[in-house]
Formats: structure tokens, sequence, C-alpha cells
């Protein structure tokens, strides 16, 4: 066998337990559970059958991210270089995964650091890996798992190549605020910071509608940070999972940077069709969201109510610590035609089970059947009304 670079012979690739899962009740990988918006089905029902021949066309897609982030900013609707966003300051990539790839092909090297918390989303390491990376990951603090600001700040004076900082964290649904995050890229001009805010819907805490109403009408969003790159997708929210279609927003030069190390034709023309109408169908987004966040209220209550360890901070998931070994409680639950997340092996929540947030009524059915496996009543809390 011909060896790979030692980088990667020595790697253990980012894996994750993606088949059979079809026809089960999905809590485990943090996706729409219900499915994208019709429109988004008409959409691509009417890709006509002569275009699966032709190679993919972007033009327009960029457009309308620029038109959906200025409109989340409350800033005039439409793409031009006098509203906030330039299509330029938008990379498209076949899910948020290629562009975390991306920018590590880009900007990572031997020797250089990737400055990230522990435990975080488990894509960053391999990648960082890949380039010959070495790998400071801080540990969040406490029982409640608060950001470790303080370290990531004295980190920050060893001059990393890269800080990457998933907000909400998957998995443990900390948040910093924006002003937090805005404040540590000023604070290290040299490194590129990257938030990763694929679960931002739920929680609000994007850095783009402060940094977007800063610059205001006509200014560049990025002008005073140019080393900070914020990530997005259709994935979570408008349930674009299985079509792999993802952004990286920032300055235009850094977009460019991190778009060289793609393929020209990374995104198939099924996923442009889909964004765009997904993006114009906010309404089913923010419908979605909505009912993610009922559910979440009720299962919490549910929770505190019989006294089972939990953390749910932010984005469409939370940890649960159940009684029965967590292996079991997972496979039991999966038995019942239920999937969930074993969190085994993960620094400071090794034993709990991350459990996705779907409707009101799947949440329902989780908690009669985790409240069965774990020896608990299932009764609903006193005062709920639906």
């Amino acid at each position: 066998m011909v060896n790979a670079r030692p980088e990667v012979e020595s790697l253990t690739a980012y894996s994750a337990p993606l088949e059979g899962r079809r026809g089960l009740l999905r809590l485990d990988f943090n996706e729409n559970t219900v499915g994208p918006s019709p429109a988004v089905v008409e959409a691509i029902r009417a890709i006509p059958a002569d275009h699966y021949a032709i190679y993919p066309e972007y033009d327009g897609l960029r457009e309308a991210v620029v038109a959906s982030l200025n409109s989340e900013a409350g800033l005039p609707a439409g793409p031009s270089p006098a509203k906030g966003l330039v299509p330029a300051q938008v990379g498209l990539f076949n899910g948020a995964d290629a562009a975390i790839h991306a920018l590590f092909q880009a900007y990572g090297a031997p020797g250089d650091t990737l400055l990230t918390t522990s435990p975080t989303f488990g894509y960053y390491s391999p990648c960082a890996r890949m380039q010959g990376m070495a790998i400071e990951a801080i540990p969040y603090e406490g029982p409640a798992f608060a950001f470790p600001l303080e370290a990531i700040q004295l980190a920050l004076a060893a001059g990393p190549r890269l800080l990457l900082i998933c907000n909400p964290n998957n998995p443990t649904g900390t948040r910093l605020a924006p002003e937090r995050i805005l404040e540590l890229a000023r604070l290290a001009p040299g490194t590129l910071v990257v938030v990763d805010e694929l679960y931002e819907a739920f929680t609000g805490d994007s850095v783009l509608p402060q940094l977007l109403r800063a610059a205001g009408v006509g200014g560049d969003p990025f002008a005073a940070l140019p080393n900070l790159l914020v990530l997005r997708s259709l994935a979570k929210t408008a349930g674009l999972a299985g079509l792999r279609i993802g952004f990286a927003i920032g300055a235009a030069a850094v977009v460019d940077r991190v778009s060289r190390v793609t393929g020209p034709y990374d995104i198939n023309s099924f996923a442009v069709t889909a964004a765009r109408a997904a993006l114009a169908d906010s309404a089913y987004v923010d419908a979605y969201v909505a009912e993610v966040l009922r559910a979440r209220d009720w299962l919490v209550q549910q929770l505190n109510r019989v006294g089972v360890r939990h953390h749910a901070e932010g984005g469409n998931y939370l940890l649960i610590w159940p009684t029965a070994p967590a292996a079991r409680v997972e496979e039991r639950l999966r038995q019942a035609g239920i999937l969930v997340r074993s969190m085994a092996g993960k620094p400071l929540i090794d034993g709990s089970l991350r459990v996705s947030l779907g409707t009101l009524e799947q949440m329902q059915r989780f908690w009669a059947a985790y409240a069965a496996i774990d020896g608990l009543s299932a009764a609903p809390a006193p005062g709920w009304r639906r």
C-alpha cells in the first residue's frame, strides 16, 4: 500500500452512525425533524429533466443569502453594495462541514495552533490534524459549562492561527454573547476567528446583525474585523441537511481564500434550487423555530418535575443524564423507534445523552418512551396547556 501523508496515517476520521435512520424519530443529529418548506419541494420538482445534465449555476444564490442576512439585521432588503453585506462576502459550500474543511486547508499549516473549546463539534479536530496543526482545547467551566472566556483570552496572546467557537456550542449548548466574540476578534487581529453559528436561530446570538447595524447602510461590516469568519447552514432550521448547503460570511479577501481550495461545482443544482426557495420562505423557518422552542419549554418542565439532571441552554438540543446506563437507554429508545446521541467518552459530559428537539408532539412521544425506560412518571407537568 502507498502510505498517505503522516498526518493522515495517524488520523482518526470523524465519523457518525448515519445509516438505518429513516423511518425513525431522529433526535440524534440536531436536524430539522419535519422536512423543508413545501415551496422547497415544489421548486425541486420543477427542475426540468434536461437540467440534470447541466453543471450547476450559482448566480443569484449569494445575493439571496445577502438579502436574507441584511433583513435579519433590519437593514433595507435587497442585495446591493449600498445595503450591508455584499455577495463577495458570502462563500458557498457543500454544507458547513465543507466550509470548515476548506478554512483549515486555506489557513492551517504544520506548527500552527487551533484554539477551541472542549467538548465541541467533533469535526474541528480531524481537520486541524490533517494540516499538522496543534490543538489547544480549553474546557468549559463548572456544572453550567460556562464559556472559558478568561482562559481563551490568555491563550490568544500566544497567537494561534485559528480560534474556532461554536455558538451556541454543540453539544453543551453554551452561549457566548456576540459582544464578547467581537472583543476576542479585536484582541487577536493575527488570528482568524471563526464562529460556527449553525444553531444561532434558536437563540439569536449571531454576531452578524450587530456588525451590520454598526456598519450602517453603505458601510463594510468587516472593515474593522477582517479576521472574523461566520459559518451558517440551512440544515438545522430549513430542513436541507440531505442536500448539503452552507455559507461562510466574512471579509471578501478571506472568503476568497477559503473558496479557492474547493472544487468548481461542489454544490449540486438541487441544493442551489432548494436554498433559493428556503431563503424566500423565512416564515416557514420562523414557525419551525418557534415550535421547537415551545417543545423545549415543555420537555424542560417534565425534566424539572421529576428531577432528571439536564442541561438546556441553547440550540435545538439538550443534554440528559439518565439514572440507568446511557448506552442501555439509548438502545432501548432505538428499539422504540427513537434515536438519540450518546455522549460517552466526551469530556465533562460522559454519561449523558444529547437529545435533539423537534415538535411538541415529537417530544411528547420521546418523553413517554424515555420515562418508561428510566422508571419515571410521564404525566405532564401541572398547569401545562397545549
